[in-house]
C-alpha cells in the first residue's frame, strides 16, 4: 500500500500540473491535500503560497509562505514569493528586504529582479527600479515587459502598446475588487457620464470595447438591441457574465478583435480602456471599417500635451490635438469633447478628454 508520503507526493504533482495549466482553484486543492499529509514541506507550502497569489489572495499565501522561508531560510523561491505577498499587501520595507535576500541568494533568477524593479517603481526610486529591469533584461527575463517598465520611467524608448500579457494578469488579479475600488475609492463615473449624452437614441448593436467586469453595460443595453463585449481579462469577463446584460462576451485583446471583426456597430464605447492600448492609429482604422455612417463613438483617455505618452503609472495618455487627427483621417466628426478628471488617485483627480464622435456619411 502507499505511505502517507507517496500520496502527498501525488498531490504534490497534480497542483503542479494544474498550476501550469492554469487551473488554479484545482491546484490550491491538490496542495492542500499534500499538506495535511505531509505538513511543513517547504516545497508544497512555496506552490501553495504561489498559487494563492495568483488567485489574489496575499494575506493567505504569505501566511504559508512565512513558514516555508522559516523551515528554509535559503529558499530563493520562497523567499521571492513571500517578497510578493507582503508588496501586494503594502509591506514595502518588508517586501524589499525579502528580494534582497532572495537574489543574494541567487541572482540568476529575473523575475525577482523585475519584482524588486516593480516594487521600487511604487516606491518613487525611480533611478534604482530602472536599474533593476536592466539587470532582469541582463538575465534573460521578458524583454517585452522590463522594456515597457523603462519606457514608462523613461528610462528607455517607450513601446507602442501595453504588453498582453501585463494587462491581462494585472486585471485578472483586480477583477474581484474591481468595481468597489474604482468606483468608491477612485470616484470612476466614465460609463454613465459617457452613455448620458447618448439618451433618447436607440442602436442595433453596441460594442463595449475593454468592458470589464461590465460597469457600463446596463446602460449599453438600454441604448441598443445587442451588447457586444470585448476583454483581454477572463476573470473580468466572468464578472461582467454575472451583470447578464451583454450577449456576446469575448476574451481578446482590443485591437485584435477588431482586426478580425465583420460585424457593423453603430455604437462603440471605450471607457478607460485607451491608456493601456496605447496608439491609436490601429483602433481607429478598424471602427471605421466596422461602423456605418452616423455611428456613435464614445471613449476617454488621460490628457497629454504630446500625442502619446507612456507615464510611470504605467498608462498611456493622448493629447487632444492626436485624437482630433486620427478623427479627421479616419472619417469621424467629434460632436463633443469635455475636459474632466477620468478617475482620482490618492484623491488627486487624473485630468482626461471625454469624447463623442460620429462616424462620417
Amino acid at each position: 500500500m502507499d505511505t502517507a508520503l507517496d500520496q502527498a507526493r501525488r498531490f504534490f504533482q497534480d497542483g503542479v500540473a494544474h498550476y501550469q495549466a492554469g487551473r488554479l482553484e484545482q491546484a490550491e486543492r491538490q496542495f492542500v491535500a499534500a499538506l495535511a499529509l505531509a505538513p511543513g514541506r517547504p516545497s508544497v507550502l512555496t506552490n501553495l503560497g504561489a498559487v494563492r497569489l495568483k488567485l489574489g489572495r496575499p494575506a493567505d499565501a504569505l501566511a504559508v509562505l512565512q513558514e516555508a522561508v522559516e523551515r528554509e531560510p535559503g529558499n530563493a523561491e520562497a523567499l521571492g514569493h513571500c517578497a510578493a505577498a507582503h508588496a501586494e499587501l503594502g509591506h514595502a520595507a518588508e517586501a524589499l528586504a525579502l528580494f534582497d535576500r532572495a537574489l543574494a541568494i541567487d541572482a540568476k533568477r529575473p523575475a525577482l529582479w523585475t519584482l524588486r524593479g516593480t516594487l521600487l517603481r511604487e516606491m518613487g526610486r525611480t533611478q534604482e527600479a530602472a536599474e533593476s529591469f536592466r539587470e532582469a533584461l541582463a538575465r534573460g527575463g521578458d524583454a517585452e515587459l522590463n522594456r515597457y517598465y523603462l519606457g514608462a520611467l523613461a528610462a528607455g524608448e517607450a513601446p507602442a502598446s501595453a504588453p498582453r500579457h501585463y494587462v491581462e494578469n494585472l486585471f485578472d488579479a483586480y477583477a474581484a475588487q474591481f468595481d468597489s475600488h474604482l468606483v468608491q475609492a477612485l470616484n470612476y463615473r466614465a460609463p454613465e457620464l459617457l452613455t448620458a449624452p447618448l439618451a433618447g437614441r436607440r442602436h442595433a448593436r453596441a460594442l463595449d470595447l475593454g468592458c470589464g467586469t461590465g460597469l457600463a453595460g446596463p446602460a449599453l443595453r438600454a441604448l441598443a438591441g445587442e451588447v457586444t463585449g470585448v476583454d483581454v481579462s477572463a476573470n473580468m469577463l466572468a464578472q461582467a457574465r454575472a451583470r447578464d446584460v451583454y450577449d456576446t462576451l469575448v476574451q481578446q485583446d482590443v485591437l485584435e478583435f477588431l482586426a478580425g471583426c465583420e460585424t457593423p456597430f453603430d455604437l462603440v464605447l471605450a471607457a478607460d480602456v485607451f491608456i493601456y492600448v496605447g496608439a491609436l492609429e490601429g483602433v481607429f482604422r478598424e471602427l471605421a471599417r466596422v461602423m456605418p455612417a452616423g455611428a456613435s463613438f464614445c471613449f476617454t483617455v488621460e490628457e497629454a500635451a504630446q500625442d502619446l505618452v507612456l507615464r510611470p503609472s504605467l498608462r498611456y495618455a493622448h493629447s487632444e490635438e492626436y485624437v482630433r487627427r486620427l478623427a479627421a483621417e479616419n472619417g469621424f466628426v467629434v460632436t463633443r469633447l469635455e475636459r474632466r478628471p477620468v478617475r482620482e488617485e490618492q484623491r488627486v483627480p487624473i485630468p482626461g478628454l471625454f469624447v463623442w464622435m460620429e462616424r462620417r456619411p
